[in-house]
């Protein structure tokens, strides 16, 4: 892969890039918050310790492309720079949401920032994606779509049919797998017997590579040449991000029954956001206080956008009938 020199990223990039994980960090975390209370119907499944591959990927995305994302969405959303008071109302199941409370955390749409639908049945976003793709392609246009999922997804009959066309058609399509190392509760180890999952894009004639997904760097370098190749007609790419969930399949699930602690506090000590930062100060390209002060800035944000949830009305009888074919 060529281009992996940090000093080929702007400043204003890097420093979006640390902003870009830590609101999805504290976005998740309130998220988590008001699940805890009560206010978040249904399930709530998080991003916290991924946000390396959203950020790194969201960062060469333009007004156009689109994205069809899972279950594990808000991130993906936030990536693709949906207001998060209209995000954060959604999952709140408000009316003045993206989809006016109707979609909840795990179908959140929102077309006017390229977000065609999040699709909580494993695998069935990766044809969704490699549809919106065609359709850029048969327009003639410059765009890409993206389609991120889990390493569980990769044994789905989706997985292997969207790949598939996408190669033979030559689309303009970036699949990211976000292997967490389990599929809901069974690892990875139990389902499959290859170790890296990009090697099966080999079977469809398309670039695979493998990266840390904590390693915001890695992932935007990997993205970059994905997008450009897709951009530039050559076609698909799958790219693999090795990372890991820090809470439970879902909000109100521990995960603790079929992890080890161990194994949780070593992954905790890879934190993308810890990382990330660790970086920019040592190599003197940020100080702590203009870091806390993106921070500072989030922090409000988050807090601005919950307010704005909590104190928005759910939809009323009469909604039930609109937005309906």
């Amino acid at each position: 892969m060529k281009g992996r020199d940090i000093s080929t990223i702007s400043h204003e990039k890097l420093l979006n890039l640390y902003r870009t994980m830590f609101l999805m960090r504290r976005f998740e975390e309130e998220i988590v918050n008001q699940y805890r209370r009560g206010t978040v119907p249904g399930s709530a499944h998080v991003y916290i310790g991924q946000e390396a591959i959203a950020a790194g990927l969201g960062a060469h995305l333009v007004p156009g492309d689109y994205l069809v994302s899972t279950h594990r969405g808000h991130a993906h959303s936030i990536m693709m720079g949906v207001p998060i008071r209209g995000l954060a109302a959604e999952i709140l199941a408000r009316r003045t949401g993206v989809c006016r409370g109707k979609g909840g955390s795990m179908r959140l749409t929102c077309m006017e920032k390229g977000v065609v639908y999040s699709s909580p049945i494993v695998g069935s976003n990766i044809p969704l994606a490699v549809g919106a793709a065609l359709s850029i392609k048969m327009r003639g246009a410059k765009n890409v779509a993206v389609a991120p999922f889990g390493e569980g997804a990769t044994n789905i009959g989706d997985f292997h049919e969207g790949l598939n066309l996408a190669s033979l058609w030559e689309l303009p399509v970036v699949f990211v797998c976000e292997n967490n190392k389990y599929a809901l509760s069974v690892s990875q180890e139990k389902s499959t017997k290859i170790e890296d999952l990009s090697t099966r894009a080999s079977s469809y004639k398309m670039p695979g590579v493998t990266v840390d997904g904590n390693d915001v760097t890695a992932v935007y370098f990997a993205a970059q040449e994905a997008v450009q190749r897709a951009r530039g007609g050559g076609g698909p790419t799958l790219i693999e991000c090795k990372t890991y969930r820090w809470l439970g399949h879902h909000a109100g699930e521990p995960g603790t029954s079929y992890r080890t602690v161990k194994e949780l506090e070593e992954w905790r000590k890879k934190c993308p956001i810890s990382r990330m930062r660790e970086l920019l100060t040592k190599r003197g390209l940020a100080t702590s206080d203009e870091l806390k002060g993106l921070e500072s800035g989030v922090e409000a944000e988050v807090e601005d956008a919950m307010r704005f949830a909590l104190e928005s009305p759910y939809p009323s009888e009469e909604d039930l009938l609109s937005d309906v074919y």
